[in-house]
C-alpha cells in the first residue's frame, strides 16, 4: 500500500469512528419513552357500620309515640364524576303505622321504602369522610306493638 492510500484509510477510518462515538455518546446523554395514561370514573361509597337498634317505646299521653333517632354510624365518599347522587332502598317495605327514615351529612331526611329514594344530590368532583349517617323510626299508635325486625338499606352512588 502506498503512502497516500494508507493516509486516505486512516483518515477514513478516525472519521468513522467518530461518526460512531458520537452516535454512542448522543444515546447516553438523553432517551425518549411514551407514557399513556388515562383517568377513570372513580364512584366509590362506604359506611362505617351497621347502626344500633331502634326502639319507638314512649309516648306523651294524648300524642303519638315519640320517634326514635340513631347516628353511630358514618359514611365517606369519592367521586371524580359529575352530577353524582346517592340513592337509599330496603328490600321489603316497613310494616303498617311504621316509618324509617335516613338522613346522610346535611340532607334533608328521606323516607325509605321497596323503591330506591334520592338521598343526596348534586355530588360532583368531591369527596365526604367521616360524615353522620342518622336513621329515624317512627310509628303510630295504630302500628300496634311490632315485634323485633330488621331490614337492610342499600346505599348506592351512581
Amino acid at each position: 500500500m502506498t503512502g497516500k492510500r494508507l493516509k486516505n484509510l486512516t483518515l477514513t477510518l478516525m472519521a468513522a469512528m467518530m461518526v460512531i462515538w458520537s452516535g454512542a455518546a448522543d444515546a447516553g446523554n438523553q432517551a425518549n419513552q411514551t407514557v399513556n395514561f388515562e383517568v377513570k370514573a372513580i364512584n366509590e361509597l362506604s359506611v362505617s357500620g351497621s347502626p344500633g337498634s331502634l326502639a319507638v317505646e314512649v309516648a306523651t299521653a294524648g300524642s303519638e309515640p315519640t320517634d326514635d333517632t340513631e347516628e353511630s354510624t358514618t359514611f365517606n365518599l369519592t367521586t371524580n364524576g359529575s352530577s353524582k347522587k346517592v340513592t337509599a332502598v330496603i328490600a321489603s317495605a316497613m310494616p303498617s303505622g311504621v316509618t324509617l327514615k335516613i338522613k346522610l351529612d346535611t340532607s334533608p331526611d328521606v323516607t325509605l321504602t321497596d323503591t330506591a329514594a334520592d338521598v343526596l344530590t348534586g355530588l360532583t368532583k368531591t369527596t365526604l369522610s367521616g360524615k353522620t349517617v342518622k336513621y329515624t323510626l317512627s310509628a303510630t299508635v295504630a302500628a300496634g306493638v311490632v315485634a323485633a325486625d330488621s331490614r337492610v338499606v342499600t346505599l348506592t352512588l351512581q
